[in-house]
């Protein structure tokens, strides 16, 4: 689904040249009368890596579609912000004041969650405190607002939580008719003892393992009577972590929930039984039975092979004999064709004959190329192909699909299931003759092949680190599965660089994938109707991206503008944003960047980012700290 097009590719990058801006025009700083605060434990049970991380991700600022931004502050009092288009002074008043929940030492309860706000209307909001309850304001004017309602999440019995109800993050909210609305939340998932008790039998390991829950939620925010109410479940997913990015097709009727794990139902179908080969059993001698005679030697695997995150690499031993006109190898995104002409042969040794043969996964045909090295020993040599991941990340589990042996007893040995090689001779081999080729490669290639800003400064270690694996899940807005996603390799992990800037009025959302050194915005085209599966169009390319992001060990946000400038926000009290420009052209050797200091020492840390736009379209960065609101305008 994310294949970049070579003309928006730019090998002839060579890197960004400082753009010098003034810091004093262009970034306004304002004390905080209402400080918001990072602060989260709350409870005597310690917070997992996988709610650290999300807490650290969590954007403390909310925009709102009238250009508004609105935030908790500590004391979990409602703040609204308000710029004046003039002078770009902004004003702060307190909207709302949420109750206080009183927790002593001596109760176990749950750790609480930030308080998060979305905006369901220009003057609707839905505030969840982070203890359970959700609030629904009506804003009136600037300065003060009404509460309409709560509601509290109540989790039945059928989803095995020991909790009745827990403390919850709102993520999304879409108004579904004019009083009816559905939101998105996110919580901790507190097993019960029954299940605590059954998966620690099965597996140890598991029993510790933390999961999160996904509810689709739908209330009426306006109805009279009854100020307190409990929220219909719509559907539910359950994942290893929270989504880092949550976006609504309206043109499927789906959502696309973007995290680092898959979120499935809470039944599915158990996997299969394990079955182990004849090569795995251990003999049971029985009466008059003798296991010391030597087995018969089994002939040796038609090739060898290895893999990486981004490559695998298969290597077939051939007569040292064989010329290399008589070997023909073909790739394309799903096929392999290894064809080598019987002029000699050894023994035992099967001479490849692939014709059009289906691989596990699929490839990259333009970057994966073959290798001959007859010198490699006396009597055989080796035949290598390097194969180029298409989904990268994504582990083999062989290197051709399964036959399909049902309709007939004998499996060619083409058809042989050939176990991952880890024998370091092996690999040394494969080794060795890929780093002739690239060698002679380098040599040959014209200069400029290889970015200068990548030119003896390019570790390969970090750069593979850089960026968040992802996978993509769809649910449809009934909770059903849509009918396309088995088809389209919905669960192909894919490296994430960057999400759109929060504020941006935009119903296509966009994202930057990795692709090598590049970022690579893809936007999400819209369907003609549900039954459309998803088609991710790739609209612009961020050169050498990832590459200059590796070496920000301490971004808090990074977010793009439109396809015009990607930003990555640093998190600590004397953090910078970091502005990396889109070139002019498409083939443009040199882009810009920009460095503005956002949080100094009496600011504090970053806690939340967002934009606005005047009437007259101008945007303004907002960036929210500790102790300071910070304003960047003219940047973008």
């Amino acid at each position: 689904m994310f294949e970049p097009t070579r003309s928006l590719l730019n090998p002839k990058f060579e890197g960004y040249k400082l753009d010098a801006l003034d810091q004093d025009k262009l970034i306004s700083r304002f004390p905080l009368q209402y400080k918001p605060s990072q602060t989260t434990l709350s409870g005597r049970t310690p917070l997992s890596f996988q709610e650290v991380q999300s807490r650290i991700r969590h954007n403390h600022l909310a925009i709102g579609p009238a250009q508004k931004a609105v935030y908790v502050d500590a004391e979990y009092r409602v703040i609204s912000i308000s710029v004046d288009e003039g002078t770009l002074v902004p004003s702060l008043d307190v909207l709302y004041e949420l109750p206080r929940q009183i927790q002593t030492a001596a109760q176990d309860l749950p750790q609480r969650e930030y308080p998060s706000v979305v905006f369901l209307t220009a003057n609707i909001l839905l505030v969840a405190d982070g203890f359970g309850t959700l609030y629904v304001l009506k804003t009136e004017g600037d300065r003060s607002s009404q509460l309409l309602k709560t509601f509290e999440l109540i989790i039945p019995e059928a989803y095995e939580s020991s909790r009745r109800n827990a403390p919850f993050r709102l993520h999304q909210a879409l108004q579904t008719s004019p009083e009816v609305a559905t939101a998105l939340l996110s919580s901790k998932y507190y097993p019960s003892d029954d299940v605590k008790a059954s998966e620690k039998s099965k597996n140890p390991a598991h029993s510790s393992n933390v999961r999160f829950d996904l509810w689709s939620v739908q209330f009426n925010w306006n109805s009279g009577g009854q100020v307190d109410a409990s929220l219909d479940i719509v559907w539910h997913r359950r994942g290893e972590d929270v989504p880092q990015f949550i976006a609504h097709d309206a043109s499927r009727n789906a959502t696309m929930l973007l995290g680092s794990c898959p979120y499935s139902r809470l039944h599915v179908p158990a996997p299969a039984s394990y079955e182990p080969t004849s090569n795995e059993i251990a003999p049971i001698p029985r009466l008059g039975e003798t296991l010391d005679a030597q087995p018969e030697t089994p002939p040796p695997p038609p090739y060898s092979w290895t893999q990486t995150t981004d490559s695998v690499t298969v290597a077939f031993a051939l007569p040292s004999s064989t010329p290399k006109s008589a070997i023909r190898v073909n790739f394309s995104p799903r096929t392999l064709t290894v064809l080598v002409a019987e002029e000699a042969t050894l023994p035992f040794l099967p001479i490849p004959q692939y014709t059009a043969k289906v691989l596990w996964d699929g490839i990259q045909p333009s970057t994966s190329l073959w290798t001959w090295d007859k010198e490699d020993s006396h009597s055989y040599g080796v035949l290598t192909v390097h194969l180029d991941k298409q989904h990268e990340g994504t582990r083999w589990m062989q290197v051709f699909a399964s036959p399909n042996t049902s309709s007939t007893t004998h499996v060619s040995p083409q058809d042989v299931e050939v176990p991952e090689t880890l024998d370091p001779s092996e690999l040394y081999n494969i080794r060795e003759s890929m780093e002739k080729f690239t060698a002679a490669a380098l040599e040959a290639h014209e200069k400029g092949s290889i970015p200068s800003l990548a030119e003896g400064e390019m570790d390969e270690e970090i750069d593979s680190e850089m960026g968040k694996w992802s996978f993509i899940t769809w649910v449809g807005d009934d909770g059903s599965e849509p009918s396309w996603v088995d088809d389209r390799g919905m669960d192909a992990p894919l490296s994430i660089l960057s999400t759109s800037l929060p504020g941006l009025s935009t119903s296509i959302p966009s994202i930057i994938v990795k692709n090598g050194l590049d970022g690579v915005v893809f936007a999400l085209e819209k369907g003609t109707s549900p039954a459309d599966p998803p088609a991710w169009k790739h609209t612009s390319t961020f050169s050498a991206l990832s590459f200059v992001l590796a070496s920000k060990r301490d971004t808090r946000f990074v977010h793009h503008y439109s396809t015009k400038a990607a930003l990555a926000f640093e998190s600590g009290s004397h953090g910078n944003v970091y502005i990396y420009r889109n070139t002019a052209g498409v083939h443009d050797e040199w882009a810009k960047q920009a460095v503005l200091k956002i949080a100094s020492g009496m600011a504090g840390s970053l806690l939340g980012v967002g934009i606005i736009k005047t009437t007259q379209g101008r945007p303004l960065i907002l960036a929210l700290c500790e102790g300071e609101l910070v304003v960047a305008h003219d940047v973008l």
